[in-house]
């Protein structure tokens, strides 16, 4: 049985193969991809190529490199001892862009009923922003910049709302992403770079700044004047790993104003101070069906996987009009 995979073979390169998929194991189910989310930010830093020595992106990036992880999917096929499943069942996974794909049956997870495939595709960076949530351990009615309002940014705008900010100020430099950010719930929104942004800041909180910043850029220009929003005793929060961090520095006020610096990576979804991945699953799936959460306005392109060449080089040129980017597996 044969399937069709995105791959980049080298950085740059993208390419659509057709390869064997291998027999069917014992405890795994062999599922077939119905849709697949682009993490543009991820997958095109990726494709790009450049890394720092020593960091997860050099390590993790080795050509052939196989993108993707937050896959809706549908069980075609289950294995001797894999429990729980039928033929049929819709599931989530972190497969990467592939037709047909076989897994451990731990390794997916049940998409309920009234969740579209759609929605389901956004599962992973559903977790990675509502541990990015938890990291900043919010409390009611603080005031919270957001920097970068691509996919992550319109989740964690979405997250500060359910959790109880006061101010939630968006800031980007394209304006048409800050359209998304007010539908997502966003209060206020700066349209400028974060090194320009913090009179506007210091006049929507009154003078006294912001409880949290997160820096969801992944560009290493940013966490410095990131620093500058934050109060004293602040927190900064990290959601965006730049892959050049020799380039990244910490601020003038980090140390004398006592802001603290918080990483976050997707490898803490497994779970985060006792909150287990199928936790934050319940949680991001329950706040989609209350209404709490609201995707369907940041879904704005849909490829055929075919078409991947063109649609990374889309991204890759100018991807400020993209947010939901996703690989419509039924019109292969």
């Amino acid at each position: 049985m044969n399937s069709t995979n995105i791959i980049f073979p080298s950085a740059q390169v993208v390419e659509v193969r057709e390869e064997e998929l291998a027999p069917l194991q014992a405890g795994e189910v062999r599922c077939k991809a119905r849709k697949s989310l682009i993490s543009t930010g991820t997958e095109t830093l990726c494709l790009r190529g450049i890394f720092d020595t020593n960091t997860n992106w050099e390590s993790w990036v080795q050509y052939p490199f196989y993108p993707g992880y937050s896959m809706a999917a549908e069980i075609i096929e289950v294995g001797e001892g894999a429990e729980g499943f039928k033929v049929g069942d819709r599931v989530t996974s972190n497969m990467q862009h592939r037709q047909f794909f076989n897994t451990h049956a731990n390794n997916v997870k049940p998409i309920p009923d009234g969740i579209t495939d759609e929605q389901a595709s956004w599962l992973t960076l559903g977790q990675i922003t509502q541990v990015g949530t938890r990291r900043a351990e919010l409390k009611l009615g603080e005031s919270v910049a957001i920097i970068g309002q691509g996919l992550l940014g319109q989740l964690v705008v979405q997250y500060m709302r359910a959790a109880g900010a006061r101010h939630i100020i968006a800031i980007d430099q394209a304006e048409s992403r800050l359209e998304f950010s007010r539908k997502s719930g966003a209060t206020h929104t700066i349209c400028a770079a974060a090194d320009v942004a913090a009179e506007e800041v210091r006049r929507i909180t009154g003078g006294s700044m912001c409880d949290v910043v997160y820096d969801i850029t992944g560009h290493p220009a940013v966490l410095a004047p990131a620093t500058l929003l934050a109060k004293e005793m602040g927190r900064v929060v990290l959601l965006g790993d730049t892959t050049q961090p020799s380039k990244q520095v910490i601020g003038p006020r980090v140390v004398s104003n006592s802001v603290a610096i918080l990483g976050v990576h997707a490898s803490m979804t497994r779970n985060y101070n006792g909150v287990t991945g199928d936790q934050m699953t319940a949680v991001f799936y329950d706040y989609l069906l209350q209404g709490r959460m609201n995707i369907e306005h940041l879904m704005t392109h849909t490829y055929s996987p075919l078409e991947a060449p063109a649609a990374y080089d889309f991204l890759m040129k100018d991807r400020t009009s993209a947010i939901g980017v996703i690989f419509d597996w039924d019109l292969l």
